[in-house]
């Protein structure tokens, strides 16, 4: 069962659990890349436990995926944009013709 750590707000862990990642599913882009970035600057600084920087680690990882997550549909939408825009070119030239 994971513990509340008191000086850091990380969850201790059994060495066979790892930390509840359930929120990172629902964050936004911009707060996914902030907290990615607190969790690198907290990695970088060390002065952590193995398993701080276990949970840490791991916390990095689902931050990175949420973020290319977004990042994907972003590009998906930029390219159903620009597929668009082709289209109604191709259908005005067409016309033209």
């Amino acid at each position: 069962m994971a513990q509340q750590d008191q000086t850091s707000g990380t969850q201790q862990n059994s060495p066979t659990t790892g930390p509840d990642l359930s929120d990172v599913d629902h964050l936004g882009y911009e707060q996914a890349r902030e907290q990615l970035v607190d969790v690198v600057s907290r990695l970088e600084a060390g002065g952590t436990t193995l398993e701080e920087s276990l949970t840490l680690w791991e916390r990095g990882e689902a931050l990175a995926t949420r973020c290319e997550q977004w990042l994907d549909g972003a590009r998906e939408r930029l390219d159903a944009a620009r597929a668009r825009r082709e289209d109604r070119e191709q259908a005005a030239s067409s016309s033209q013709d």
